[in-house]
Formats: C-alpha cells, structure tokens, sequence
C-alpha cells in the first residue's frame, strides 16, 4: 500500500482533513468556518498539556495501586515508566507519518493513507469501543461515590447516602446519576472546541495531585507512627495461575496511557503544531509522575489489603485524625476529576462515531442538528450502560486488552513497518525494531491476559485480580 492515497480514499476520507473543530484562524481549508470561532487565534502549550493530560489520567490511576501490588514495587514502577516510553514512541511514529504524507489531521487519516479505507474504519471502530467503555467506566464509579456500591457482600456508603442517609429517591443511585448528567456532563460535552475544556481539564489535573498529596501525607504519617511497613519489592508467584496472574496488569497499564485518538484534535487547534512533541513529553511526565507516586503510596498505606480501586479503601478509619473528613475529600476530588475528565473522552468518541456513520457529510461542527443527535444518544447508551453493567472491571480488563491495545500500540507499529516500504522512508531501523517489540508484547500480553480472564470468570476458585 502506497503512502499516496486513491482518489476515492481522499473521498472517503473526509473526517482525516476535516476534523470536528476548525483549526486555528489562519489555515485556508477552514475559512468558511471561523465565522463561530472569532478571536480564537490557536490553543496555548498549557492548555494543550492540560487536555491530554486529563485524556490519559482517568479511572486507570485508581487501578495502578493494586497493579503495583501485585507485580512488586520494583517491576511495577519499571511497568508504569515502560508504559510512557513506548506510549511516547507510539505517538511520536504516528504524528512523523502524518507530516510527511501531509494529507491526515487525524488518527484514522494517518492510517488511511498507511493502509487504506478498511483500516481506518477498524481503527474508528476501536477508538469508539475503547472510549465508550471508559465513559461507563467512569459514571459508574461517579455513581459508587455518590450513591455507595456493594463489593463481595459489603456495602460501601456513597457521599451522599452519608450526608442526606438512604432509602430515599433523591439519593437513589439512578437519579444521581441523572442529575449529574444534567448538570455538569451534559453541558461539558456540548462545546465544539477542545481547547474550551482547557480550564477544566487544568481542574481535574490539580485534583488528581490532590488526591496522591493526601494519600502521601496518610501514608508518612503512619510510616513514621510504624503502623505500616514496606511493600514487598518482588512478585509473590506461587504456582503457575500467580504468574499467569501477572499478565492481566498490563492492558490496565496500558489502558491508563491511552491518548492517541485525541492527539491530532489537540494539535489541529494549536498556535504553533511543532509543539506537539513536547507538549506530549510534558503530559506523558506528568501523568506518570502522578502514577507511580500514587501508586507507591497507595501501595505503602494499604499494602495486601489494597482493592482493585483503591478508591474503596477510603471509606473507612484510616487510623488518623479526621479520618472521615479526608475520605470525603478524597472521594470528592476524585469523582469531581472524573467529572472533568468525561468530555475530553467524549469528544473523540464522538468524532469517531461520527466519522464511522456519516463518512461523506459536511463536518460535525457545521452540522448542529447532527451534533446534538449524536451527542444525546452518546450519552444515553453510556447512561443506560452504567445502569446496567454488572461488572466494570471486566468490561474494563477486556477493553484494554482488545480496543486499547490496538489503538495504543498495535495500529502505530504497523504503522511504523510500512514506512519501510513506502515513498517516505522516514522509519529508522530503531523504529522497526521498536515497532516489531510493540506488536509481540501488545499480541503476547492481550491473548494471555483475556485467557486468563475468561478463567477467572469461569472458575469460581479463581481470585484473578480484575
């Protein structure tokens, strides 16, 4: 397949040049758009960092705790820091390609023009499996903190069930949700511009630094008291089912750096579009800086008693004063930045789907009745969706292991490989090497990792760490 696109490719490829959003005030193909975006003269680097920061920091910095628990302390944060340098390289190989064929402000354009209309659709196809499980995922822990949820037979209190007590329909898991819809969600994901989520998404970013300062701060402090001790720097692999174990951490692991469907939105509105590779850089560095340190310190504070979402640890006494005052502000901080982080997942998914119905149609931006459909009925499916799935978890080992690993790691390899053979040759030999690593651990892990949950959803002895 060569880099040069058919002319019934560019056709079809509407979506690649004509993003969701115009771009900044000075690029031709968008003149006859800017008349709703006056004033707007490119997105900042701040506010670029921010938004894709707040894209990769989602329910994933919630799972990593027990992830390092259960790889060890040492192999577990040499996993985090391997997760954002081959996340890093990955981004890096699609942005190459899509400046030298100067034909894609996309992701899915990217690979249209690497292989063809038929990819792109898979890759769309992904990115909307991926996206729309996380947004489940995420008001659905919206509604365990404000409404309460059951783990193995106890019963965890929600915020307001605490404040405003139970039993009551105002308090009741569905109407919470709704009312959080309304209010917040809802008029979030109506902006047509990404760059308009910068303040919010700069929030939820703060609120997750948040969160790791408090739970550092619980964890030195009962360090010092000696009531904790250290984590244990190795994997504990008992038999084989304990070191088949260890490869269900990884799609959560790669989950947490998903990024990639909303790296061209981002730079598509910037000033200056060669700042994207720093501005990825600068968010990769912050979000694994807040990883590993709330990963070791969630670690360190709750040790074997850690749970899946280590959010669930913090409905009790933590052995401190002012033990529930901290519980609620960390809750509080964590469902707020879930809040925040909602439309900036919504909006790719929505570009994409978008693109995957309405391939040959005039741009979503310009399209309003189009846009507030597609929106309403987004949200609808994720309202029901997280009314309805009996386990997030699940949903969220198979997702990552099928959607995320594609859209993270398997699309850019081979996207890498074809450079080899087209007209560009800007691919190194350190890329194709990278590129083949990238698809055997992303073949290798996934196919181990949905074996192993198809056994532990099967086997009723099977503690499989979801």
């Amino acid at each position: 397949m060569t880099a040069i696109s058919s002319a019934g490719d560019r056709k079809h490829r509407r979506g690649s040049k004509v993003p969701l959003l115009p771009q900044k005030r000075d690029d031709r193909d968008y003149d006859d758009c800017q008349s709703a975006e006056v004033g707007f003269d490119g997105a900042s680097f701040s506010g670029a960092v921010f938004n894709l920061s707040t894209t990769i920091v989602g329910a994933g910095i919630m799972a990593l705790p027990a992830i390092l628990n259960q790889l060890g302390l040492i192999p577990g944060l040499l996993m985090i820091l391997l997760g954002a340098w081959v996340t890093e390289l990955s981004i890096d190989l699609v942005l190459r390609f899509g400046r030298a064929s100067k034909t894609s402000t996309s992701y899915s354009g990217v690979v249209a023009d690497a292989f063809g209309g038929f990819a792109r659709t898979l890759l769309q196809v992904c990115i909307v499996v991926n996206n729309l499980g996380m947004l489940i995922v995420y008001l659905i822990i919206i509604g365990d903190v404000l409404a309460g949820t059951w783990s193995e037979g106890v019963h965890h209190s929600g915020l307001v069930e605490e404040w405003l007590g139970s039993h009551h329909w105002w308090t009741a898991r569905s109407t919470l949700l709704l009312l959080t819809t309304f209010l917040v969600l809802g008029p979030l994901i109506s902006f047509k511009r990404v760059d308009s989520l910068r303040y919010t998404s700069a929030l939820s970013v703060l609120l997750a630094v948040v969160f790791v300062v408090i739970t550092a701060g619980v964890a030195i402090v009962k360090l010092a008291e000696g009531s904790i001790g250290m984590p244990r720097l190795m994997p504990q692999v008992k038999d084989q089912a304990d070191f088949w174990k260890l490869f269900t951490t990884v799609p959560v692991i790669v989950t947490a750096y998903i990024c990639h469907h909303n790296v061209h939105p981002i730079e598509n509105e910037l000033k200056d579009p060669s700042q994207m590779k720093p501005i990825v850089r600068a968010s990769l560095t912050l979000c694994s800086s807040v990883y590993i340190a709330t990963s070791f310190f969630g670690v360190l504070l709750f040790g074997d008693k850690i749970m899946d979402d280590v959010l669930t640890n913090f409905d009790g006494d933590l052995g401190i004063p002012y033990s529930s005052l901290i519980d609620d502000i960390v809750r509080i901080s964590y469902g707020v930045h879930l809040m925040l982080v909602f439309p900036i997942v919504f909006y790719s998914l929505r570009l994409n789907l978008d693109g995957l119905f309405f391939p040959y149609a005039i741009p979503i931006s310009r399209d309003n009745k189009r846009f507030f459909s597609i929106t309403i009925a987004l949200m609808g499916f994720i309202f029901v969706g997280a009314n309805f799935v009996p386990n997030i978890w699940d949903a969220f080992q198979f997702t990552g292991a099928t959607a995320a690993v594609a859209v993270g790691f398997i699309f850019p390899a081979a996207i890498a490989l074809s450079l080899s053979r087209n007209a560009h040759g800007i691919a190194t030999k350190r890329d194709r090497v990278a590129a083949w690593l990238m698809l055997f651990l992303a073949v290798t892990t996934s196919t181990v990792a949905i074996c192993s949950d198809v056994y532990s959803i099967l086997s009723p002895d099977s503690d499989i760490t979801s």
